[in-house]
């Protein structure tokens, strides 16, 4: 946060209250961000941008695409992992950073095998991997959007990953992020892993929650209990339409929740699929 003098010091916190009250923020390290409109309708383009319905309140798009004028917008960033398209970027610049086993061989994650798991296992990697990061939060802010999504918290989970990462890593770096979106202007949000339990909002300040397959895997209330109403739901068409339906049913009026096809293909594509409740 920048500084003042006392007197004005004093005025700005006066009006940091009353823009926390109108937007709702969650943390006073979030003062002057603004959330999502609760329970808006929400379309996820992170994979390829495309006119939203006129209906839609919520865009999440890729951080290399123009906000939507008029909506509420959502950076996606791959803060944990390597983008495919990027990962000569990683190998040439910052070899160092890309998590490595026991052998010496990258850690690919295993359900994205385009995608090398990064190494937030210390300091000062963090700290390097967030500059590098903030960097990107801070384009999002330029560009227009009004808060980031920072994917893949949940790295230190994977498959071959072993005790090389840890919860409290992600915690450490998830802070950093959150501390460079707030400076930024830009709501950030957790996205996936109950697994944090209430130190996502209360120790690294994410403002609100992304959770994708929470019905699927019985824990949307977990994300809730910490939230609140402030919690977005993506349900994917590979797991059938049964869940949706469900949480439709239980939390529909009260979160944004949505049905896209895994790949979050935009409209047009064959493979499209889309639904909000």
């Amino acid at each position: 946060m920048r500084r003042f003098s006392r007197s004005v010091a004093l005025l700005a916190a006066a009006v940091a209250v009353v823009v926390t009250a109108v937007a709702g923020s969650s943390s006073a390290n979030a003062a002057a961000v603004t959330l999502p409109p609760v329970n808006g309708q929400f379309d996820y383009q992170i994979g390829g941008a495309y006119t939203p319905s006129s209906t839609v309140s919520i865009v999440d798009r890729d951080r290399s695409a123009a906000p939507v004028a008029g909506r509420y917008n959502i950076c996606y960033v791959n803060a944990f992992q390597t983008q495919p398209d990027e990962l000569s970027f990683w190998h040439t610049e910052h070899p160092d950073l890309i998590l490595k086993n026991s052998n010496g061989s990258e850690v690919i994650d295993p359900d994205w095998p385009d995608e090398r798991i990064l190494d937030i296992s210390t300091a000062a990697k963090r700290s390097s991997i967030a500059s590098i990061v903030g960097g990107w939060i801070d384009a999002c802010g330029t560009s227009g959007f009004q808060a980031v999504e920072p994917d893949n918290l949940d790295s230190w989970t994977r498959d071959g990953v072993g005790n090389k990462l840890t919860k409290a890593n992600a915690i450490a770096y998830g802070t950093l992020l959150a501390a460079r979106a707030h400076a930024a202007g830009l709501a950030i949000a957790q996205k996936n892993t109950t697994d944090l339990g209430s130190a996502g909002k209360d120790t690294a300040k994410f403002d609100f929650a992304i959770a994708e397959e929470c019905q699927v895997n019985t824990e949307c209330a977990d994300y809730t209990s910490v939230y609140g109403n402030n919690v977005i739901e993506i349900e994917y068409t590979d797991n059938g339409k049964t869940a949706y339906g469900t949480a439709c049913a239980a939390q529909g009026r009260n979160i944004s929740v949505i049905l896209r096809d895994r790949d979050v293909v935009p409209k047009g594509n064959s493979r499209y699929h889309y639904e909000s409740c």
